[in-house]
């Protein structure tokens, strides 16, 4: 297994470009939009819609009014939208369907549309999405840092890194090396968080209980799987 690692929203505008047929992709966006999505199918949410923009979520809350509709704009919950990014508010929802933009989880999911398979990444799901891996054996491993913005995020290649100490007999691009001694430099998950520009603004606003949660490893033994621009549970 070949593994690589996109680190950045420059890097994830170029994969529609990029044959992807013989590849799995794990998109991880830590703070908080693939942690908030774990957690949902966790607790019982049957399936997730991602879109990338804001007129998509209300253009499918019209065709479906019984949906939830989440997500955020610069961190904050989207005006008119039932729900933000907290993962706190993804716990209660057993049952419902929900229609989800972030700024970049979103957007980094659909990128990866054309993949052999798409899988959502969190250190909260760590040792299912490994086990998932090691099932399907594929022969190339992309593993997509969703990034802040247009920048990179510490905290997505922090997990990338975590994942592909799981594979220590894979070949690795070099961007699949540096992410992995950057993992092993931090002692816990939560130091590599805070260090992280997100997890500082989200403490900064009274969100640091959202870091702490992310920073959670194999919580849950779930792995969502998208499938023409659906999130669904892989069947345990």
């Amino acid at each position: 297994m070949y593994i690589d690692v996109a680190l950045n929203p420059a890097e994830i505008t170029l994969l529609s470009a990029r044959d992807l047929t013989e590849t799995t992709c794990v998109v991880f966006d830590i703070l908080r939009a693939t942690s908030s999505m774990v957690t949902a199918l966790a607790h019982g949410v049957p399936e997730i819609y991602p879109v990338c923009t804001i007129e998509e979520a209300r253009a499918m809350k019209a065709k479906l009014p019984e949906v939830v509709l989440g997500g955020e704009r610069k961190g904050d919950r989207i005006a008119g939208f039932d729900i933000g990014n907290s993962p706190s508010e993804y716990q209660n929802l057993q049952g419902r369907r929900i229609v989800t933009t972030t700024t970049n989880g979103t957007v980094a999911l659909r990128a990866c549309e054309r993949a052999q398979r798409v899988l959502v990444g969190a250190l909260l799901n760590l040792d299912a999405l490994a086990k998932v891996i090691r099932t399907s054996v594929p022969e190339n491993l992309l593993l997509v840092c969703a990034g802040t913005f247009e920048t990179f995020a510490l905290e997505d290649a922090y997990a990338a890194g975590r994942l592909i100490a799981e594979f220590t007999g894979a070949t690795h691009s070099d961007a699949a090396q540096t992410v992995a001694a950057m993992a092993a430099h931090y002692p816990t998950p939560l130091e590599a968080l805070r260090a992280a520009r997100n997890g500082q603004a989200l403490t900064a606003t009274g969100r640091a209980g959202d870091v702490e949660w992310c920073a959670q490893v194999s919580r849950f033994n779930v792995v969502g799987l998208m499938e023409a621009a659906v999130i669904r549970p892989l069947p345990a």
